[in-house]
């Protein structure tokens, strides 16, 4: 317990880190913020893909110490498919590694992906782009819901309560809120290109800062 709530300050200082250098480098050269910082394939997007997948280990190790303590099969299995969802997550940050090893895409993703990668998010159906409508201002939501609105409806409505544990689903603290609606607003404050990039990195920062130390751990870790 005393190393995850050490590794858990580590995490919410990198948030830290990482709000001030994105203000510091937008202030100083908006160039360098969209061209290097936060461009594909550069510090940021790798920063994701590698937190998406700690994301997705700690989930492993809690499905294993639900597990060991005998928990509900249900419990259990979700965690196991919250680790599938980040790792899945991680590998399409990265396009599954295709620009790092440099293998060509298949036909399918040839035709139907705006960037001819082998990724999900950045498919077009007809006029439907993905990335701007499933993977954007509606899973925008749907986080700043889970990580703004559970952490104050978790300790207050029995209903919330009680679907979130049955569910295995970690629950965020009030400080994961605090640093959700921080970043929020110094993203939304800031007028740079790939600027988003940078709020998928702190979400992952936060995801393993929640995983590892959820409000409800005794019912999820």
């Amino acid at each position: 317990m005393k190393h995850a709530s050490t590794l858990d300050r580590g995490l919410l200082g990198l948030i830290i880190a990482t709000l001030v250098a994105t203000v510091a480098i937008y202030l100083v050269d908006p160039v360098y913020f969209h061209e290097v910082y936060a461009a594909e394939d550069k510090l940021v997007e790798y920063g994701t893909a590698v937190f998406l997948l700690m994301a997705s280990l700690v989930l492993l190790r809690n499905a294993g110490a639900l597990r060991g303590r005998r928990a509900p099969t249900l419990a259990v299995g979700l965690t196991l498919v919250y680790a599938l969802m980040f790792f899945a997550a991680a590998g399409e940050e990265i396009s599954w590694g295709q620009r790092i090893i440099g293998w060509e895409s298949g036909e399918f993703f040839e035709e139907n992906n705006k960037q001819n990668e082998t990724n999900f998010h950045n498919l077009v159906v007809g006029d439907l782009h993905l990335a701007k409508t499933l993977f954007g201002s509606v899973l925008t939501t749907v986080l700043l819901l889970y990580l703004v609105a559970l952490p104050l409806a978790y300790p207050r409505l029995a209903p919330i309560r009680r679907l979130a544990d049955r569910l295995a689903v970690p629950v965020p603290g009030t400080r994961h809120a605090i640093f959700a609606v921080a970043a929020s607003i110094v993203i939304a404050a800031i007028d740079v290109h790939r600027k988003w990039e940078v709020y998928e990195l702190v979400f992952s920062l936060l995801a393993c800062s929640i995983f590892l130390r959820p409000q409800n751990r005794e019912r999820t870790t």
